[in-house]
C-alpha cells in the first residue's frame, strides 16, 4: 500500500512520461539504470515510471547520510521506494557500496544509480564518480540504461520545498556493458555520453 501510494504521488507531482529508445521494458533483465541527478524527486520518479513488475525489482540508490538520517526519512526511502542506502563517507572492508550493490544484484535486483554522485545547480551533468564502472566490473551480466531525466531540476530545484507544476520527461536508452579490457576513463565517458546524447536538443 505504501508503494503504491508512493507511485501515485511521484505520478501527480512530475508526470514522468517515459520514453523507451532501443531498450524494451523488459521484468527479465538485470539492470542499473544509470541518470542525471539534479532533484530530490529524481530517484522516485525513474521508479515509478517503471512497469509494475519491474519496479518491484528494481531498488534506488540512495545515500545513508542523507535518507537514513531520520526515522522518517529512511521510512520514505526504504520503506516507500525500496531504497538500498550507502555510505558515501566512511567507507570500510564491511561497509563497502559496491559490495552491497553487487549484492543486491545478484539477489536478483535492479538498480537505479546517479553517477554523478551529487545533485546538479544548474542542470549541467558532472564527470561520473568511479562507482559505475566497479559495480559494471562485479556484475558483468547486467544491462547499463541510459536515463535523462528531463524537467525534474525545475520541478523541484535544490533548496526548494514545494515542487513547481511541469511536466517531466524519463527517457531509457539503448543498454550498454562494460568492453573487455576497457579503461575506466573511456568507460566513464562513454556512460556519460550515451546519456547526454538522449537530452532534448536545442533548436536551431
Amino acid at each position: 500500500m505504501l508503494r503504491a501510494t508512493a507511485v501515485l504521488l511521484t505520478k501527480i507531482i512530475t508526470g514522468g512520461n517515459a520514453v523507451w529508445v532501443d531498450c524494451p521494458p523488459e521484468a527479465d533483465r538485470l539492470r542499473v539504470y544509470f541518470a542525471n541527478h539534479g532533484s530530490h524527486l529524481d530517484f522516485a520518479t525513474l521508479w515509478a515510471s517503471l512497469p509494475s513488475n519491474m519496479r518491484q525489482r528494481t531498488r534506488p540508490v540512495a545515500a545513508r547520510d542523507y535518507w537514513g538520517r531520520s526515522a522518517l526519512m529512511r521510512g520514505i526511502a526504504v520503506g516507500m521506494f525500496n531504497s538500498l542506502l550507502i555510505s558515501r563517507e566512511t567507507i570500510t572492508r564491511k561497509d563497502n557500496p559496491i559490495e552491497q550493490m553487487a549484492a543486491a544484484m545478484r539477489d536478483g535486483n535492479s538498480l537505479i544509480l546517479f553517477p554523478e554522485g551529487t545533485r546538479s545547480l544548474d542542470g549541467v551533468i558532472a564527470a561520473f564518480k568511479p562507482g559505475l564502472y566497479h559495480l559494471a566490473q562485479k556484475v558483468p551480466e547486467a544491462e547499463l540504461v541510459p536515463v535523462y531525466l528531463q524537467n525534474l531540476n525545475r520541478i523541484l530545484p535544490k533548496g526548494y520545498l514545494l515542487p513547481i507544476p511541469l511536466i517531466s520527461t524519463v527517457v531509457f536508452g539503448p543498454p550498454m556493458q562494460l568492453n573487455e579490457g576497457e579503461k575506466k576513463g573511456d568507460f566513464l565517458n562513454r556512460t556519460k555520453m550515451a546519456l547526454l546524447n538522449l537530452a532534448p536538443q536545442p533548436e536551431h
